[in-house]
């Protein structure tokens, strides 16, 4: 039964919207696969992914499926009950992760909130009220809490809202030299994102990685692993930490572990986990069944050699391509990241310019994303077809072309 709906448009959003947002002047309303259509029946080719959150694409049966049949059974019951579907998720990232124990919420925000919490609770337990540093990484990006933007290394986000909360050192990203002389026996966690995303699609060094696990180790203090953005198969692994070997104490997920719906978890150990007793943390809408079913689907779907593998020979065929494009226009100079969490790093005439190219893209039918004014980032569904994946180029390639000869 279709019901009827009050026709609206893209000026609406200035008269009923808080303008924290600058959105695109068309109304994306259906998507299949790696294509979205707008209002006016226009087709786009969508490399953006939601911003890394539609990792199986629009519409994939398999979600679909698993959210109609639960929305059918039960959808909410909060925290006083459990549920099925969130207990099977937490089984299955447990079986594919260092985790022993899992927390689920509704953002990436909310994963990261939680797991600082947690270091510093843990680091009050243990080692009493001085132990509360948590040392990050400049350019980083954790979410847009109170706790979580401090937490993030860009004051751009930070600022304006009143004093900021205090026990945050930043160092410079791979630099293990100004990590190692931040740690000290104040540090109660050093946090981290393997690649970051927002900070313009940077991977980390295998020996910083490595060194922040062995000065956590030797201080007494917990590393934790933002993978908000690189979870669930994004890297060409189900977590990107299981690339560089190095093993963290919590890690945090979200958008692509609903495919599109939301949820997140933090995944830690038994031992640190239990610090956080009845009461001391929780939130309404976490564990959801609705949001679980769905990411038991996208787990069930993503965790697989087939599609693992098909992430890499999408990456290699993207970066082929895309380092083509770069060098025959002038526009980036290096093509970097993992899997298919692509950044394109402009040149110096291009600088600051991303948003030009982003929306030379659009006008051409493609969706990308920026990851600050000097990257060009893709984050497309993992299973993108590769006659999508050439179609989408061509189009980005005829963007390039007008921009270069303007």
């Amino acid at each position: 039964m279709s019901v009827e709906h009050a026709a609206v448009q893209r000026a609406d959003f200035d008269q009923v919207m808080v303008p924290n947002y600058a959105p695109a002047a068309f109304i994306p309303v259906r998507g299949a696969g790696s294509r979205v259509w707008d209002q006016a029946g226009r087709e786009l080719i969508d490399f953006a992914g939601g911003i890394a959150v539609n990792v199986l694409g629009h519409a994939h049966p398999a979600l679909v499926g698993a959210l109609t049949e639960q929305a059918n059974k039960l959808w909410h019951v909060s925290n006083v009950f459990t549920n099925e579907p969130a207990l099977r998720l937490a089984h299955k990232l447990i079986d594919a992760t260092f985790a022993e124990r899992v927390f689920f919420c509704n953002s990436g925000a909310e994963a990261n909130e939680a797991a600082f919490k947690l270091a510093r609770r843990v680091a009050f337990d243990r080692f009493g009220s001085e132990k509360y540093e948590i040392i990050a990484a400049l350019n980083s990006f954790h979410g847009r809490t109170l706790f979580t933007v401090n937490v993030g290394g860009q004051s751009k986000y930070s600022d304006g809202f009143g004093p900021k909360i205090t026990g945050i050192t930043h160092v410079p990203y791979n630099d293990l030299a100004a990590l190692k002389a931040a740690v000290s026996e104040k540090t109660c966690a050093v946090v981290l994102e393997p690649i970051q995303g927002e900070g313009g699609v940077l991977p980390a060094e295998l020996a910083y990685l490595q060194g922040a696990r062995e000065l956590c180790d030797a201080n007494n203090a917990l590393l934790v692993f933002d993978e908000v953005q690189t979870g669930m198969g994004r890297s060409g692994k189900l977590f990107a930490y299981q690339h560089y070997g190095v093993t963290p104490d919590i890690l945090t997920s979200a958008k692509s572990l609903g495919g599109g719906f939301p949820i997140a978890a933090m995944m830690t150990t038994e031992a640190l986990a239990k610090h956080l007793v009845v009461g001391t943390h929780g939130t309404t809408y976490g564990g959801n069944p609705l949001a679980c079913a769905v990411a038991e689907a996208v787990i069930d779907v993503v965790n697989t050699p087939e599609v693992l593998s098909g992430v890499n020979a999408k990456h290699d065929k993207f970066k082929t391509r895309l380092q083509q494009i770069g060098e025959k226009y002038g526009l980036f100079t290096q093509v970097r990241g993992l899997g298919l969490l692509i950044g394109c790093v402009l040149s110096e005439a291009w600088k600051g310019k991303a948003k030009d190219i982003f929306n030379a893209a659009e006008q051409e039918g493609l969706m990308i994303l920026q990851a600050g004014p000097d990257v060009i980032r893709f984050a497309p569904s993992l299973v993108v077809e590769d006659a999508d994946i050439d179609a989408g180029l061509d189009r980005f390639e005829r963007a390039a072309a007008k921009l270069t000869q303007a």
